[in-house]
């Protein structure tokens, strides 16, 4: 895939570790942007209190939100070190806005995270830590906890199709043991494992495996392309861990919940639906990676 810089940049990309004078960033983390500028600040703020904070870039990019977000967050980050607000051209959905960031980005690291998420302070230097000690870790991602203290169940196994439509619909009842196989429900969130797959509000890799995997399939507008993207780490022969050692505080609202009616109702549930029916088809008759399912 090839990483275009294009659209709005507040300053010139930061040039290549290996041109005269440059320093290399430890982490470049992307924070997406769409309609929620406010977030985007705090998520941004919470980055800038990390133990590792003068090793970080940060790229708040506005996934061409077509209001007045992308001034506001350089009004509320106005004179914030290390940051840029970059504008992408065009709203292509959550992968190719982070492609779009990501061609900016210069770090040995990649972290992407979600507006709504804030890493506490000792979180990222533990990630990377973490991961400069297991170089079998493709893809590495902390635990998230709710305002009101409760742990979202951000791992999951890699799904049937049956699966997806049992968890929405009356079928949840009749197949409980399918349901629970597929959320993990059994699982211990405090101990840190191998997971199928993590859901894409925080996750850190290399910048250098994001790129060899091509980044993100952007033919998923929204959903689905965390999944994709763990299921193609694990066909390289790397690992997606849970590591609740890092904690990331988390907004409790979804843009994925809801049952059948929702999805077949709003924009966000048809672009699900959408995304869902063509991981299924991408990834048909393919067998599952050996983790599947022994998690």
């Amino acid at each position: 895939m090839h990483f275009e810089k294009c659209g709005r940049v507040d300053i010139a990309p930061r040039p290549d570790a290996c041109d005269a004078g440059a320093v290399q960033p430890l982490v470049s983390a992307i924070i997406l942007n769409y309609r929620s500028p406010r977030d985007t600040a705090r998520c941004a703020k919470a980055l800038r209190a990390q133990t590792i904070a003068d090793r970080i870039e940060i790229l708040a990019v506005d996934n061409h939100s077509d209001d007045e977000s992308a001034q506001l967050i350089r009004n509320l980050l106005r004179g914030e070190p290390s940051v840029r607000v970059l504008e992408s051209p065009v709203n292509g959905g959550y992968g190719k806005g982070n492609t779009f960031a990501a061609g900016y980005a210069s770090g040995e690291y990649l972290l992407i995270i979600n507006p709504d998420n804030e890493l506490e302070p000792s979180a990222l230097e533990r990630m990377v830590l973490r991961m400069k000690a297991d170089p079998g870790i493709g893809i590495l991602a902390p635990k998230l906890v709710h305002e009101d203290g409760t742990v979202r169940d951000s791992f999951r196994a890699f799904p049937r199709l049956l699966d997806v439509v049992a968890k929405r619909t009356a079928l949840r009842r009749l197949l409980p043991g399918r349901v629970a196989r597929y959320l993990r429900a059994d699982a211990d969130l405090s101990m840190e494992r191998d997971v199928d797959w993590v859901v894409g509000a925080c996750l850190l890799l290399k910048r250098s495996f994001y790129e060899e995997l091509g980044g993100f399939d952007e033919r998923f507008f929204l959903f689905f392309e965390d999944m994709d993207l763990c299921r193609r780490c694990w066909e390289a022969g790397e690992r997606v861990v849970y590591f609740p050692a890092a904690v990331a505080r988390d907004r409790k609202k979804r843009l994925s919940e809801g049952g059948i009616r929702r999805l077949l109702l709003t924009a966000v549930g048809r672009a699900h639906v959408a995304s869902g029916l063509k991981y299924f088809w991408k990834w048909r008759s393919k067998p599952l990676p050996r983790l599947a399912g022994n998690n």
